[in-house]
């Protein structure tokens, strides 16, 4: 997430009302969760297992609750709760506003796309050119849509990431401040589901075409031309590259990658990144040829007992 106007270490500081370590006009442009930040952004860590991970990452000024060695051209502000802190952050500089009408003012709608009744499009959305938009799909703000997309009934996009902190009162929430973004040529299923980034995008590439009632977590990135059938649901921050399929009811654990070209088959728990070009089946994943041939020798096994 990109602050409209660049702010100094010493404008993030006093919002905090935390210390800091480096020059007070050090300029910063925005925050980001680890896997995407920048130089100029705001990176957060709570726990020494990721201290070195955050202190070497392309993020600029580290929101860290122990003063620690600052790497040299970064700097630090010095939280006892940076998980808190980095929610002050969004939260200032992208305030949720109640939206007036179902439709908003500062919507953007391209040339011969077509809005059904009952669709609410929040603010700042952008939707290109020849698109149709079928009842009661719901577009939360900032979300953008290329040219020729198809969305059917009931879709969301743009809700909040499902990310928590388990803390002694409860779960505390990570404020989402990222938006969605589907590139030309999108088909959406009626029911599903896309996650807004939590600082950055989550993204479906040109081309692709997704079932009814999938899931699409959180800054996860979907290639071009891909096929994902219904009842799946794909974690958050997951990378899928181009021209992969996915079949019905697959789910996926966080952080992955699936290579391009890559066929996971129904009913798969993608428990770990996978090469692309070849078929997978199965949990935990293997190659489908494995994988059923595993399940043969189960099964011969099993006969021969029967007989003993």
């Amino acid at each position: 997430m990109k602050f409209k106007q660049p702010q100094t270490l010493g404008q993030i500081a006093e919002l905090l009302n935390v210390e800091f370590v480096g020059e007070n006009s050090f300029p910063i442009t925005g925050i980001n969760e680890i896997h995407v930040v920048e130089k100029g952004d705001i990176v957060f860590v709570d726990h020494p297992k990721y201290y070195e991970k955050a202190l070497n990452s392309a993020a600029t000024t580290i929101l860290i609750n122990k003063k620690v060695d600052c790497p040299e051209g970064k700097t630090l502000l010095i939280s006892e709760d940076p998980f808190r802190d980095f929610n002050k952050i969004t939260k200032y500089f992208n305030p949720f506003i109640a939206s007036k009408k179902s439709i908003s003012e500062t919507a953007i709608v391209g040339q011969n796309t077509i809005i059904q009744p009952n669709v609410f499009i929040g603010d700042n959305v952008v939707i290109g050119e020849n698109c149709v938009i079928h009842p009661n799909v719901t577009i939360y703000s900032n979300t953008v849509i290329g040219n020729n997309v198809t969305i059917h009934a009931n879709t969301v996009l743009g809700a909040d990431a499902f990310y928590y902190k388990n803390r002694p009162e409860g779960f505390d929430k990570l404020l989402s401040g990222g938006k969605v973004v589907l590139k030309d040529n999108v088909d959406l299923g009626a029911s599903c589901t896309i996650d807004r980034g939590v600082t950055g995008d989550t993204t479906i590439g040109e081309g692709t075409k997704i079932d009814n009632q999938v899931q699409v977590g959180h800054d996860t990135i979907i290639g071009k031309k891909c096929l994902i059938a219904s009842q799946t649901g794909i974690a958050g921050c997951v990378v899928i590259e181009d021209e992969v399929t996915i079949w019905g009811q697959v789910g996926t654990n966080s952080g992955i990658t699936i290579g391009k070209g890559a066929v996971i088959l129904g009913q798969t728990g993608v428990t770990k990144s996978v090469p692309g070009g070849k078929s997978y089946f199965g949990t935990p994943i293997s190659e489908s040829r494995e994988k059923l041939k595993e399940l043969a020798e189960i099964k011969q096994f099993l006969k021969e007992q029967k007989k003993k």
